[in-house]
Formats: C-alpha cells, sequence, structure tokens
C-alpha cells in the first residue's frame, strides 16, 4: 500500500510543478503590456523553467545547477522584495494590491516561496 501512496504523492507534487509552471509561463507572458517588460519576463521564465523541470523529474532539484540557479533567483527575489515592501511601507496611501509595486511584491513574495518549497524538497 505504501508504494501505491508514493506514487500518488509524487504524480500530485509532479502536476503541482507543471501548474505553477504553467503559471509562472503566463505570467511572463502578460507582461508585455508592463513598462519594464523584459525584467518581469525574465524574474517568472526562470521559475517556469525551473518548475517545468521539476514537473518532468522530480529529482531535478537534487542537482547542482538546478539548485544553484533557484537559490540564486530566491535570494534576488528576496532583496527585491525587501526594497519593494519598504517602499510600499513609506509610500502607500491605498491597498497595497491597488499598487504596481504591490502586485509586483505579490508576484515576487510567490516565487520564492514555491522556489523555496521546490528547494526544500529536494533529496540530500
Amino acid at each position: 500500500m505504501a508504494p501505491a501512496a508514493g506514487r500518488g504523492a509524487l504524480g500530485l507534487w509532479r502536476a503541482c510543478n507543471w501548474l505553477m509552471g504553467a503559471f509562472f509561463a503566463l505570467a511572463a507572458f502578460v507582461q508585455v503590456n508592463d513598462p519594464d517588460a523584459e525584467v518581469w519576463m525574465v524574474v517568472y521564465t526562470i521559475p517556469a523553467g525551473l518548475t517545468l523541470l521539476v514537473g518532468l523529474n522530480p529529482l531535478v532539484t537534487g542537482n547542482f545547477i538546478w539548485k544553484s540557479v533557484s537559490a540564486i533567483h530566491i535570494f534576488f527575489c528576496i532583496v527585491w522584495a525587501v526594497g519593494l515592501a519598504y517602499n510600499l511601507l513609506l509610500h502607500t496611501k491605498q491597498n497595497i494590491l491597488h499598487e504596481e509595486e504591490g502586485r509586483e511584491l505579490f508576484g515576487l513574495v510567490i516565487i520564492t516561496a514555491w522556489l523555496s518549497l521546490c528547494h526544500s524538497a529536494s533529496k540530500p
């Protein structure tokens, strides 16, 4: 019974990564209207590629290159998110989701959370 449960959990994990990969790819695609679209397309395309790789082969999270790219991307997203949060604390006058920076912050938090989850799910 345990192997069947393990296969089900692995299948669910792969499906979640495919879903998040599609989400990040769509987020990258809709950036074309943004004034700084090039930056945001890269910010969303990197996690799209990383999560799609996990969807194809969950063991890729143990790969040195995958771990390095994800760790570097997580680091830059956290630094950028802290800067945006500080700016929003100082200058926001309404709900943060009504501000472009608030939506950008939320996107960075989603990227950081998902990549951190994938990173922590890797086998040592």
